[in-house]
């Protein structure tokens, strides 16, 4: 916030503000009773005959009743639910490329379900973390062809929907040859490109912009180095989300064609290729992250703050801005500062009264 405009403050419920005549009388009769106060200080300096000067306080415990009228007049306005022209720096959003990796690979069983669902439930837990109201995100899936499935969007009911048909298996085919390959090159390339898409439509976006590359980095192919070059270029990130273990597992044999009598091939096994994720992740200018050795919400936030550190601004942008609760907050410290200044029974007992008072106008106005 930059700053308010004070020629543009609002009351929406104005009907309170005739309630102001009551302390505005009770500070009337405040300094009255102060003049008083300095009336009869001087009385006693002049009559009283004593070895020291005496020195009376100027304002006693007049200061907490000062502190009682302006935080009555405070929460009286508060009531009044005030409004003003404020101007915000807005922040852009954020838009997160999701690039999945959907190999045969995926479907290893070495994690709760297999890889495939694994990074299902992760990217459903990316997708409840966005905030999406700046927010975008799209997705792509690659083996070693690619495929783009949810353009950049807004939306979260788009992008939840292609989960929730994704959730179970990959699209792509374990009798496709094409499936028995990690292209990341190609996925990293078809990212560029809904980006290019999105600003060739919608003209260049402020948000800061994210690979987030899940896969397990089995027997990846493809010059991954110029790519990441590319993404690099064009100040896009790669974050690496790993999935799978090191000890890994079989990847499940495709069925066999009616009338095909050829001996079947060894099992192929498969395993996590952290080492070679971690390099790609360096290069891209991201980190890499492993399902299961961190919980998905830390690492989904962790991918999504640091983007949005790197959020530009959208400009200014006036807007209402609600000012009841600073006088509320005024009134409260007012309470504090006058209890500072009690001296009589009497008068704690009132403070706690206002207190409680206070309690229930700001229960009135919130609830």
């Amino acid at each position: 916030m930059l700053g308010i405009d004070l020629e543009t403050v609002r009351f929406g419920a104005p009907e309170f503000l005739w309630l102001l005549i009551a302390p505005g009388a009770l500070l009337v009769g405040w300094g009255w009773q102060l003049a008083a106060r300095r009336r009869d200080a001087r009385r006693f300096r002049q009559h009283r005959r004593l070895p020291v000067r005496e020195r009376f306080p100027i304002f006693g415990s007049l200061v907490f009743w000062l502190c009682l009228i302006l935080a009555s007049a405070c929460l009286i306005i508060a009531m009044a639910r005030p409004t003003a022209a404020a101007a915000l720096v807005r922040t852009a959003g954020i838009d997160l490329v999701i690039l999945q990796d959907g190999s045969a690979s995926m479907r290893t069983q070495d994690v709760p379900g297999n890889r495939w669902q694994r990074s299902m439930r992760f990217l459903r837990t990316l997708g409840e973390s966005l905030a999406w109201q700046d927010d975008r995100m799209a997705m792509a899936l690659f083996a070693h062809i690619a495929a783009p499935q949810v353009r950049l969007t807004k939306d979260p009911n788009t992008f939840f929907f292609f989960l929730d048909h994704l959730a179970q298996e990959s699209p792509f085919r374990l009798e496709d040859d094409t499936t028995w390959d990690t292209n990341i090159e190609l996925g990293i390339a078809w990212g560029m490109r809904l980006i290019e898409r999105d600003t060739e439509i919608y003209g260049t976006s402020p948000n800061a912009k994210t690979f987030v590359l899940v896969t397990d980095g089995q027997a990846w192919s493809g010059e991954v180095a110029r790519s990441l070059k590319l993404a690099r270029t064009n100040d896009v990130p790669v974050w690496v989300v790993g999935v799978g273990t090191t000890v890994g597992g079989f990847i499940p044999e495709p069925a066999r064609r009616p009338g095909d009598t050829s001996p079947p091939e060894p099992p192929i096994r498969s395993s996590l290729d952290r080492a070679s994720l971690s390099m790609i992740a360096n290069a891209g200018g991201g980190e890499y992250l492993e399902l299961d050795r961190e919980g998905d919400r830390e690492i989904a936030n962790r991918i999504i703050d640091a983007t949005r550190k790197r959020a530009g601004s959208r400009g200014l942008e006036v807007a209402n801005e609600e000012l009841y609760w600073r006088f509320l907050l005024l009134a409260a410290g007012l309470m504090c500062v006058g209890l500072l200044f009690l001296q009589e029974r009497v008068e704690l007992w009132l403070q706690a009264t206002g207190a409680g008072v206070a309690l229930a106008l700001v229960w009135t106005l919130t609830r």
